[in-house]
């Protein structure tokens, strides 16, 4: 079994900052790719940024670069989401999501509970 557990959200004012974290834990053989998704009230859920394995590679939606920056640790089986100069728009519940290699030689895919992220003054 495995389980991603998201943490680091809460309220900030436009403008703010907020770092989120994602934990994985469980039968874990090795993590592939680790992508943040979020959801809007009413929306669809969208990615936000992704991340390769090694860390060396990553993406993002338009509407976050050169705000946003994702990252890991691969030896705590972390990825991160420093959010900066943040926006009302980015207000939603934002979602950790893993391609996981588990002991039993499983590749699936996971998905947090999401923590809620609210941009507003």
């Amino acid at each position: 079994q495995v389980q991603l557990v998201e943490s680091g959200g809460g309220l900030v004012q436009p403008g703010g900052s907020l770092r989120l974290s994602c934990a994985a834990s469980g039968r874990i053989r090795s993590i592939e790719r680790m992508t943040w998704y979020r959801q809007a009230p009413g929306k669809e859920r969208d990615l936000v940024a992704g991340i390769n394995k090694d860390g060396n590679t990553n993406y993002y939606v338009d509407s976050v670069k050169g705000r946003f920056t994702i990252s890991r640790d691969n030896a705590k089986n972390m990825v991160y989401l420093q959010m900066n100069s943040m926006k009302p728009e980015d207000t939603a519940v934002y979602y950790c999501h893993g391609v996981i290699l588990t002991t039993n030689l499983i590749m699936s895919n996971y998905w947090g509970q999401g923590t809620e992220v609210t941009v507003s003054s």
